[in-house]
């Protein structure tokens, strides 16, 4: 099997390639605009969401494993930037169902002949997607749902992947570190997630556990699997049909209370991530029905997560400080959940924050919504060279399309308010203030014993300098190689005044016809160290630093830029000296929100940056 795989990579690689030649070429140009020299080239934010819609049809050419790569670069703030984010989140896991004849083979390997598996079958399916699809049948007297494995999808799968990890070194030559790391955690991450919605006894396990978590609520139906009739490739549950959660007019004709059904949907993701800890990650309205009584009914559990009692302690803790406005709070658990560098000027993140809060509060300043702040997040993250955990992402993503379906069923629908209400419910709000009252209580027995051994180490560190002992160790962080550039460029300097001195020297001296010939020839042998010279200069130094940050001093470039270039194009040049600051980082941060400048300058600036 091992060697079919590697053959059809193989055969299909050429195809891949093809079909990314003309983003490649596109980013190449973008790095030096005529491919191998050259300065950089300007990328407008139009250009961007155009190159995302390349490359959303090019996913949707190449297939179910391209379909659900994109999936996944739509829940990674860290690796695309947000117009390709845009433009991914619409990529729907739709594709045209395979033949029956093809399915039944499936079918049957795994539980024998049909007419004996099931009382009844219908062969045309009710649903397809990129790794499976679903029939309806009759099993012991009641109607049940067939989830089947698509016919040779996961050779397929395991082929493309071996191509997408062939892939990763050409892909990182176009991103910087930060964004080259992510990638290949989104590799294996990618390989991982993917393998999990193919098993569908993984899904059978997760449809049980979250069934058995809300047995006791009479708004919520879960499909009840059917274990006799289930394999790894073959999922049989409980047929429940409804009427889809986004078709609002059905749902006031059957006299459902919209408000009632968007707070119970909320209520419902709440106590998955905060009290469970595993949770339906799929929630789009093609996965949410409703019953005629008014109950949610939930399909399609292959792309679930798990969230540790650590980071669900942290989503509570941001959520309190969204409710009460404390932005400290919401940075110090963005932070410690690994979303938001630890690294970032907290000055200017309090600003977009703060700014993020105000501009979603309106008129009214109870009416907020929190896709929103993560929206601003999001964007931000893209600027720091981090790696997003996964079911942080998940989780993330979970929350901004859980609150868009609830905006749909109740446009007055208020997010913060309905978790507010969760919280104090379930005593999360009393819990996290007696943690805080805890951890101010150890705070001062530190600060207490700092105030027992500090002056003496101080004394004996003033005792160092006054007798002029003191040493200071530095270490010098070079991650971008500035000294060896430097070194180069001092090299380039030197061999090129030498070369141009000996050639002036002979030819004013000359006292031979061919002295002549030398001094040409020495100036030719000169050239090429002045062009290195030349095009080492041309390019621009990040300074001596582990990663980039995302600074009060950027911000000030990018207005600079921002004033002397026209909406939407950023200039990739060298940055100009600093200047005094025209105005105070909330003032930068409110130019950059309101002209839309926080963004990439370009897609060869998000590599290097």
């Amino acid at each position: 099997m091992v060697t079919l795989v590697s053959l059809r990579a193989y055969r299909r690689f050429p195809l891949v390639l093809y079909r990314f030649l003309p983003l490649i070429v596109a980013y190449a140009r973008d790095r030096n605009r005529f491919l191998l020299f050259g300065s950089s080239r300007q990328v407008s934010s139009e250009e961007r969401v155009h190159r995302a819609e390349v490359l959303l049809d090019t996913l949707l050419t190449l297939g179910p494993t391209f379909i659900k790569l994109g999936q996944i670069l739509s829940t990674r703030p860290d690796v695309m930037p947000p117009e390709y984010i845009d433009v991914l989140s619409s990529l729907q896991d739709d594709v045209p169902p395979a033949p029956w004849p093809e399915s039944k083979e499936v079918l049957e390997a795994e539980l024998g002949p049909v007419s004996e598996a099931f009382d009844a079958f219908d062969t045309d399916p009710i649903s397809g997607a990129s790794l499976g699809q679903v029939y309806v049948a009759e099993y012991e007297g009641r109607d049940v749902a067939v989830k089947v494995r698509r016919p040779g999808i996961e050779e397929l799968v395991n082929a493309d992947l071996r191509i997408i990890k062939w892939s990763m070194p050409l892909i990182s030559r176009f991103v910087g570190q930060g964004q080259a790391f992510s990638l290949d955690n989104l590799t294996e991450e990618f390989d991982r997630t993917i393998n999990q919605e193919m098993d569908y006894g993984r899904e059978r396990e997760m449809l049980e556990r979250i069934r058995a978590n809300f047995a006791d609520n009479s708004e919520v139906v879960i499909p009840e699997p059917v274990d006799e009739r289930s394999t790894r490739r073959v999922l049989t549950m409980e047929y429940v049909p409804g009427t889809k959660i986004s078709d609002t007019d059905a749902l006031d004709r059957m006299g459902v209370d919209r408000t009632a059904l968007a707070t119970t949907l909320q209520e419902v993701y709440l106590q998955m991530i905060i009290d469970d800890g595993v949770f339906h990650a799929d929630p789009h309205p093609g996965n949410l029905s409703v019953t005629e009584e008014g109950r949610i009914i939930f399909y399609d559990f292959g792309m679930s997560g798990y969230v540790d009692s650590f980071v669900q302690e942290k989503i509570v803790d941001f959520y309190v400080a969204i409710a009460n406005q404390d932005i400290d709070g919401i940075l110090d658990a963005l932070v410690e959940m690994g979303t938001l560098s630890p690294d970032a000027d907290r000055a200017v993140m309090a600003d977009v924050m703060e700014l993020a809060i105000a501009d979603v509060r309106g008129e009214d300043v109870d009416q907020y919504r929190v896709q929103q702040v993560i929206e601003q997040v999001e964007s931000t993250i893209y600027d720091f060279p981090l790696r997003l955990p996964q079911n942080m992402a998940l989780v993330l993503r979970v929350a901004t399309v859980v609150e868009g379906v609830c905006v749909t069923l109740d446009s007055d629908f208020d997010f913060i308010d309905v978790a507010t209400d969760y919280l104090e419910d379930e005593g999360y709000l009393e819990e996290t203030a007696e943690r805080l009252i805890r951890q101010a209580g150890r705070q001062v027995q530190d600060a207490t014993r700092a105030l027992a051994t500090v002056p003496p180490k101080l004394d004996s560190v003033l005792d160092d300098v006054q007798r002029e002992a003191l040493t200071v160790n530095v270490n010098i962080e070079d991650d971008e190689n500035v000294i060896d550039r430097l070194a180069r460029r001092l090299s380039y300097s030197i061999l090129t005044a030498v070369g141009l001195l000996s050639a002036s020297v002979i030819y004013s001296f000359r006292t031979q016809g061919f002295d002549v010939y030398i001094a040409v020839g020495i100036v030719v042998l000169t050239l090429p160290m002045a062009f290195f010279l030349y095009r080492s200069f041309r390019t621009r130094d990040r300074g001596l630093q582990a990663r980039p940050q995302f600074t009060r001093q950027s911000m000030r470039e990018r207005e600079r830029r921002q004033g002397r270039e026209s909406p939407g194009v950023v200039d990739t040049g060298p940055a100009a000296p600093d200047e005094p600051a025209g105005g105070s980082a909330r003032e930068a941060a409110v130019d950059r929100v309101e002209t839309g400048a926080d963004r990439p300058p370009s897609d060869a600036d998000d590599g290097r940056r």
